[in-house]
């Protein structure tokens, strides 16, 4: 090493001291990401101990080796890539790049920017524009043409409601008798209400039911907007026009598309797994009492996954814990709610007597 050598790392030394000096005096820590001390930790290697005693400044050389201990560690494990805190940094800003886009169909490149801007993610439209292109995502007007049913059916929850039917088979004195379970679900509450239970159905008691879920006072479909429903020909013309004059447009899904209405798909799917495919039913009244009690249940006591795990009309307030503990002195009874033999079953605290401490 030549003298011009030996006087520009004494400069360098003298620079970072003079750095480390201004840190103390404010009162700041040196602060340093991912791909600063790898870099460090790859030269401070080289050097060696000896060096590193004679020329570390900043950090102390013991840090700089247990830096290098850590990447070595890292290179036999399932972790090989080291990201620094910018790759972590665009990450996070691509998905929520394709989140905005995908939620918000009418959102260009500048809205979305501006809603990153909102979260502390300073970027540029052409980042915006080169990140959701690489994920095959169209600009906004072309996307916005493009929406899709889910889109539209969470857009329009409050205002919509579906329906359907499920048949069930019923021992009576004639024999083996068909009985026909039609049902409508308000989506925003999850609110089921059975119209119509009965072995007979044609297109006139379908015209009467249409009246009867459009009356202004007490039908279930007087606040609803949109009412979604199969092809299935018990939907006449007549039933579609009476809904059609009370102001609900009706939606027919596509052929072969039983997704489409999936929610009431769902609930048939709960019903008949929970409830109907384990009993035997010997007359019209004991498949009433059965689908009423399944009905309450659904309301007030079943948990439903597409409401944040909540019951829909819970008859006692819902104990939210995010651990499992409870204090002993907290501990209660749990009692069981039973239904149907025990074939539906609710699960609660027995409830505190008047007077008690809450």
């Amino acid at each position: 090493m030549n003298r011009k050598q030996q006087k520009v790392i004494e400069y360098l030394l003298e620079e970072n001291q003079i750095l480390k000096q201004q840190f103390e005096s404010t009162g700041k820590k040196l602060r340093l990401d991912n791909h600063q001390r790898r870099n460090l930790a790859k030269r401070g290697k080289a050097m060696g101990w000896a060096q590193l005693q004679k020329y570390a400044t900043l950090v102390r050389p013991e840090t700089i080796l247990g830096w290098h201990r850590k990447l070595i560690a890292l290179k036999y494990t399932g972790k090989r890539v080291v990201k620094t805190d910018r790759q972590e940094r665009m990450e996070v800003i691509r998905e929520l790049c394709v989140k905005f886009a995908e939620e918000n169909m009418g959102w260009g490149y500048g809205r979305i920017q501006g809603a990153l801007s909102n979260l502390g993610y300073k970027v540029s439209m052409t980042t915006v524009g080169n990140i959701l292109r690489a994920k095959g995502i169209i600009p906004s007007p072309e996307r916005g043409k493009q929406s899709n049913w889910k889109t539209f059916v969470r857009s329009h929850m409050d205002v919509m409601s579906v329906a359907d039917f499920f048949t069930v088979e019923v021992w009576t004195l004639r024999g083996l008798v068909r009985y026909h379970v039609f049902f409508v679900m308000n989506l925003a509450k999850r609110q089921v209400e059975i119209v119509h239970i009965g072995c007979q159905l044609n297109g006139a008691v379908m015209s009467q039911l249409a009246r009867n879920m459009t009356d202004s006072y007490d039908g279930c479909l007087k606040a609803a907007r949109f009412f979604v429903c199969d092809h299935d020909p018990l939907y006449t013309k007549e039933f579609r026009q009476i809904l059609t004059n009370a102001g609900v447009e009706v939606i027919q899904t596509r052929v072969g598309c039983p997704q489409q209405n999936g929610y009431a798909e769902s609930f048939v799917s709960a019903i008949k797994r929970e409830c109907i495919d384990h009993m035997i039913f010997f007359s019209e009244k004991s498949l009433r009492k059965a689908v009423g009690q399944y009905i309450e249940h659904f309301h007030q006591e079943r948990n439903h996954q597409g409401l944040d795990n909540l019951i829909p009309f819970p008859n006692s307030p819902q104990v939210q814990s995010q651990s499992g503990l409870i204090v002993k002195s907290e501990r209660r009874a749990v009692r069981k709610r039973v239904r149907l033999g025990g074939l539906l079953n609710y699960y609660h605290h027995e409830e505190k007597e008047v007077g008690e401490a809450a």
